[in-house]
C-alpha cells in the first residue's frame, strides 16, 4: 500500500485527544508505522478512530489507555508493542488489547453466532475488566464512535449494531456510572431502532425548546439569589433531558409529552455534603416541596454509586420543576463513573473502595459461572445484571440490596448470603409475611424466616413456579443439588416428572424418546436433569406429545384436507383429511386440548368427534368400525378448548377465591365449578370445567395450582 495515501497516523497524533502521549511515545510509533511490515489499513475508518481517541480525552483517559485504542485498531502496530517506550506500562497496554479482543468475542455472542466461543470470550472479558477497569470506557467510546457514524451503513447493519448498543453497551455505562456516555449512546440506539418514535418525540422537545429556556433562566436567577441570600455558594445551570429518557418515562408512567414535568430542570452544584441539604431546605422554603418526588441518593447512592438529592417543586407560574442538588465531586463521579478512577491503583483508599463496589458484581459472575459446561449461564447472569430496572430492598438493618425487576424474598435471600437462601422458609416485607414468590418493590423492608438446616426446594429451580428472578440464585440452588449424590437425584427427579405426567394423563409414554430429545444417555440421567432444573418437566411431556403425533401421522401421501368447521363459524380449528363440510366437535368423554395427538371418529349423526390419540372410547370404537377413525390435526391456533380439572384441596376460608384469582391471572376461563365435601377428611375435591389455548397453558395452570396453600393435588380428568 502507498503509505502517502495513508497519513491518518501523524494527523492522529496532533490531534488535542492524544496530548497523554509523550512525545518521545509519539516518535517511536512513527517510526514503527514507516516500516514496511507494517499494515497500515485501521479496523475503524480515520474519522471513526479519532472519534474514539476524544471520547477518551473527556473521560481525561491516560497515556496507556490511548495507546491501547491505538494499537487496537491499528493492529499492524501491534507486533512492534515491544518497541514502544511504555516500560512497565507495556503489559498493562497488553491487558488492555486483550480485554478489547474478548469482547470481540462477546459481542459476537450476543448476534447469536459461536456460543460457546463467546462464553469463554466473556470470562476473558470480566477478567480483564476486574485486573483493569480502563478496558470498559475504551470499549464504550470505541462503540459511540461506531454509533455517530453509523448513518453510512446499510441499515441491516445498523439495526444490528443499535440493538447491541442499546442492550450491552448503554447498560454497562449505567452500570458503572458513566452518565457522559450512557446517554448518548442510548439516544443514538434509539434513533436508529425507532426512528419514527425518535423524530416525534424531537420534534417536541424543539417547539417547546425556547419557552422552556426562558422559564428555567427566570428560575436559575430566582434560585441563585435565595442561595447567596443564605450564604451557601452554589452553581446553578438547567439540566438537560435527553429523548430517550423522555421515552422511558412516558412509557414507564404512561405519560403523554405534555405531562412531563423534569423537561423543567435545574443543577445545583455545592462545595459539600452540608451545603447539600442547606440548599435544600433552600429550595423547599423558596417553592413548595412534592413529597412522593424527592429521593436522597447521597444516603442511599444507587448500584452504580450515583448520589445526589432530587426534589420536584411547584415552581414559578404554578409549574413543576426538578431540582438536583449535588457536590462538584458527586457531578464527576456522575458523569464520568468508574472513569473518575483512573488512579485506583496509586494508593487511594477511597479510589480502591469505588473500585471494588464497581467490580464485585462482575467477580460474582465469575465465580457463580465456574462450570464449563454451562457456557450459557454466565452470558444470562450477565444480561440480567445489566437490565436497568432494578429493585432496590432494605435490610432490617437498613442495608440496600440491588436486585432485578421481579425479584422475590427468595432472591433477597441469596443476595444476603448463599446459606441464608438455602435455610430460607419464610419472608416478612414491611412486618407483613407473604409467600415467597412475591414480587418485591423498591423500598421494601424484608426480613428472612430461616431454619436451622439447609434446605432448598427443587420447585424453586421452575421458572413457572415464579421462586426465583434471579439467574445467580438459581445457579446457586442448582449447585446444592449437584453435590447431592446421584441415587437422591434420580429419585427427585422420577417424582417431579411423574406428577407432571399424571396431571396430564401421559403415564404410560415413553421416555427414551424425551431422554433422547434432551441428550440424555438413559432415563435416569433424563431424570437428573429434571431434579437440578436443566430440563423442566413440562418441556418433557411437550416433547413427549410432540413424538406421539409424529408417530402417528400417515406415511402415504395425504388426500385432499378440506377445512372443516367447527359450530359453523370461522375459520377451522381442526383439519379431517379426506372429507369435507362436518361438522367437527370435541369428544366429551377425553376432551383434548392443542397441541395434544388426536384423531377423529366418524359417527352416524354428529359428524366428526375429535378424542386424543390414547382415548379408551375411541379404542373400543375403533376396533368395532376402524374404517370410521380418521386423520385429524389442530389448525388455527388462539381458540379455547374445554378441559375437566380436578382440584382435591383442605377446605379452607378463601380457597375458592384463590384458584378463581389464579385462573384469571392465567388467562383461562371457568365454564362450571361443582364441589363435593370429604367430611372426613376435612378436605374439599372440586371438578372445574374450563377454557385454555392451549397444551402449555394448560401444564402452567396445573403447576400453579397445586403449588397454591392446601392443595394436595390439581390434575386433569379423562
Amino acid at each position: 500500500m502507498n503509505r502517502s495515501s495513508s497519513p491518518g497516523l501523524e494527523a492522529l497524533l496532533q490531534r488535542a485527544s492524544t496530548r497523554a502521549l509523550s512525545e518521545p511515545l509519539r516518535q517511536a510509533l512513527l517510526t514503527c508505522w514507516q516500516q514496511p511490515d507494517v499494515d497500515t489499513v485501521p479496523r475503524l475508518p480515520w474519522p471513526v478512530l479519532a472519534d474514539t481517541l476524544d471520547s477518551l480525552a473527556l473521560l481525561s483517559a491516560d497515556e496507556g489507555v490511548i495507546v491501547a485504542a491505538l494499537l487496537f485498531d491499528l493492529p499492524g502496530l501491534r507486533a512492534h508493542l515491544a518497541e514502544l517506550p511504555l516500560g512497565q506500562a507495556a503489559v498493562a497496554v497488553a491487558g488492555l488489547l486483550d480485554g478489547q479482543e474478548a469482547a470481540d468475542q462477546v459481542w459476537a455472542l450476543h448476534a447469536g453466532r459461536d456460543a460457546g466461543r463467546n462464553s469463554e470470550g466473556l470470562r476473558r472479558l470480566l477478567l480483564s475488566i476486574i485486573h483493569d477497569l480502563r478496558v470498559v470506557p475504551i470499549l464504550l467510546s470505541r462503540q459511540l464512535a461506531c454509533m455517530r457514524a453509523a448513518d453510512k451503513l446499510p441499515d441491516e447493519e445498523r439495526r444490528a449494531l443499535a440493538q447491541l448498543t442499546r442492550d450491552i453497551h448503554a447498560p454497562l455505562a449505567n452500570r458503572l456510572g458513566i452518565w457522559q456516555l450512557k446517554w448518548e449512546l442510548e439516544d443514538l440506539a434509539f434513533r436508529f431502532l425507532d426512528p419514527e418514535t425518535y423524530r416525534h418525540i424531537a420534534r417536541e422537545v424543539d417547539e417547546t425548546r425556547v419557552a422552556r429556556e426562558r422559564y428555567v433562566e427566570a428560575v436559575k436567577k430566582k434560585l441563585s439569589a435565595a442561595l447567596a441570600e443564605q450564604g451557601i455558594r452554589g452553581e446553578v445551570s438547567g439540566r438537560p433531558k435527553h429523548i430517550y429518557s423522555i421515552w422511558r418515562k412516558m412509557q414507564k408512567k404512561h405519560l403523554a409529552f405534555e405531562q412531563l414535568y423534569d423537561l423543567r430542570a435545574v443543577r445545583v452544584m455545592v462545595d459539600d455534603v452540608g451545603a447539600c441539604y442547606a440548599a435544600l431546605g433552600a429550595v423547599h422554603a423558596l417553592w413548595t416541596p412534592i413529597p412522593s418526588e424527592f429521593d436522597d441518593y447521597i444516603a442511599r447512592p444507587k448500584a452504580n454509586d450515583y448520589r445526589s438529592l432530587h426534589t420536584a417543586v411547584i415552581g414559578p407560574e404554578g409549574r413543576t420543576i426538578e431540582v438536583q442538588i449535588r457536590t462538584h465531586e458527586m457531578h464527576a463521579q456522575a458523569e464520568l463513573g468508574v472513569a473518575a478512577h483512573w488512579k485506583y491503583k496509586e494508593g487511594s483508599k477511597g479510589a480502591e473502595k469505588a473500585f471494588d463496589r464497581k467490580i464485585t458484581w462482575m467477580r460474582q459472575l465469575l465465580e457463580q459461572a465456574q462450570d464449563p459446561g454451562n457456557p450459557e449461564d454466565l452470558a444470562g447472569a450477565l444480561d440480567a445484571e445489566l437490565v436497568e430496572d432494578r429493585v432496590y430492598a432494605l435490610s432490617p438493618k437498613g442495608e440496600v440490596m440491588d436486585l432485578p425487576a421481579g425479584a422475590t424474598p427468595l432472591d433477597f435471600a441469596y443476595h444476603v448470603h448463599t446459606m441464608v437462601g438455602h435455610r430460607c422458609r419464610g419472608a416478612k416485607v414491611n412486618g407483613r409475611i407473604v409467600p415467597l414468590g412475591y414480587k418485591l418493590r423498591s423500598g421494601d423492608r424484608v426480613e428472612i424466616l430461616t431454619g436451622k438446616e439447609a434446605d432448598p426446594r427443587r420447585d424453586w429451580l421452575l421458572l413457572s413456579n415464579g421462586f426465583l428472578a434471579s439467574a445467580r440464585s438459581r445457579e446457586k440452588v442448582r449447585s446444592w443439588f449437584h453435590k447431592l449424590d446421584r441415587a437422591r437425584n434420580v429419585q427427585a427427579g422420577r417424582e417431579l416428572l411423574e406428577r407432571e405426567l399424571k396431571r396430564l394423563g401421559l403415564q404410560q409414554a415413553d421416555l427414551m424418546v424425551a431422554a433422547r430429545k434432551f441428550h440424555a444417555d438413559s432415563v435416569d440421567d433424563l431424570y437428573i436433569q429434571v431434579a437440578l432444573g436443566d430440563t423442566g418437566p413440562n418441556q418433557v411431556s411437550r416433547a413427549l406429545l410432540e413424538a406421539e403425533k409424529a408417530a402417528q401421522a400417515p406415511a402415504a401421501p395425504a388426500l385432499p384436507r378440506p377445512t372443516a368447521r367447527r359450530g359453523g363459524t370461522g375459520k377451522s380449528d381442526f383439519t379431517v383429511q379426506g372429507v369435507g363440510n362436518l361438522l367437527v366437535q370435541l369428544a366429551r368423554c377425553c376432551q383434548p386440548v392443542a397441541g395434544e395427538p388426536i384423531q377423529g371418529y366418524l359417527t352416524r349423526t354428529r359428524g366428526v368427534t375429535v378424542h386424543r390419540a390414547d382415548c379408551a372410547s375411541l379404542a373400543r370404537l375403533g376396533a368395532a368400525h376402524p374404517d370410521r377413525v380418521l386423520p385429524v390435526e389442530w389448525g388455527r391456533k388462539g381458540s379455547a378448548y374445554e378441559v375437566d380439572v380436578m382440584v382435591r384441596a383442605v377446605d379452607r376460608r378463601w380457597l375458592l377465591k384463590d384458584i378463581t384469582n389464579l385462573i384469571a391471572q392465567e388467562d383461562a376461563y371457568v365454564i362450571e365449578i361443582n364441589s363435593d365435601n370429604l367430611r372426613e377428611s376435612g378436605r374439599v375435591q372440586l371438578r372445574l370445567r374450563l377454557k385454555v389455548n392451549d397444551y402449555g397453558q394448560l401444564s402452567t395452570l396445573l403447576g400453579k395450582l397445586e403449588a397454591l396453600p392446601g392443595v394436595d393435588d390439581a390434575r386433569r380428568l379423562g
